[in-house]
Order: structure tokens, then C-alpha cells, then sequence
């Protein structure tokens, strides 16, 4: 069964960095898109950063630009953001996505529903 997993979450100061990592095994497909989402009580699931199959695509949400960058690892079925200059409102759950694909698609996906598998998440805290 497919179960990414995610780690480096924690509890940090405005202005400090995370690492979030997402490790991921018995995908059926040889290759996969990824994601990272964030979500808040009380608010609806939303997108951070996207990265297509060879990594050389990625995407951010206007609220991390320029602050977080999402990589990956294609052997090791993982992908990773580091977070700089983090705000008290990047505090949420982070919850890493994969969407297997077809040999070849280098698609990026920034809607939660064309993922196929969800991580359990991990809390982000970010103090004033």
C-alpha cells in the first residue's frame, strides 16, 4: 500500500527555516508528480508547491514565493521543502501528495483531487 510519510516538522521562530522531507514506497507507476499543502483549522486545504516528474517544473502558491523551494529526489521516491523566513501565518499541517503518472508526463498538479496518495502530515508552528 502507498503511504508517503512526512517529516521535519516542528515548532520555530518567525524569521527561522524547516526542511519538510516526504518519503514514499510501493508506488505501481515508474513515474509520479508531488505536492505539499498546507492546512489550517478552521480553513480549507490549499496548495504550498508542486514539482513535476523530473523536477525541472515546479510551482508555488503566491503566499511562499520567493520564501520556500520544493525539490525532489528520484530515486529515493521523495521530495523535500525548505522553508526560509518563515511567518506565525505559515503555521498549519503540511501534507505531502503524490500523483502517479505515465511514462514520459512531466505535468505539474496544483489541485489537491488529481492526487492519488496523502501523507498523515506534520505540524509547522511558527512563533511571533
Amino acid at each position: 500500500q502507498v503511504q508517503p510519510v512526512e517529516s521535519g516538522g516542528g515548532l520555530v521562530q518567525a524569521g527561522g527555516s524547516l526542511t519538510l522531507s516526504c518519503t514514499s514506497s510501493g508506488l505501481t507507476f515508474s513515474t509520479y508528480a508531488m505536492g505539499w499543502f498546507r492546512q489550517d483549522p478552521g480553513k480549507e486545504r490549499e496548495i504550498v508547491a508542486a514539482i513535476s516528474w523530473r523536477g525541472d517544473a515546479t510551482y508555488y502558491s503566491d503566499s511562499v514565493k520567493g520564501r520556500f523551494t520544493i525539490s525532489r529526489d528520484i530515486g529515493k521516491i521523495a521530495a523535500y521543502l525548505q522553508m526560509n523566513n518563515l511567518k506565525p501565518e505559515d503555521t498549519a499541517v503540511y501534507y505531502c501528495a503524490v500523483r502517479e503518472t505515465y511514462s514520459g508526463e512531466n505535468t505539474i498538479y496544483t489541485n489537491e483531487r488529481e492526487y492519488d496518495y496523502w501523507g498523515q502530515g506534520t505540524q509547522v508552528t511558527v512563533s511571533s
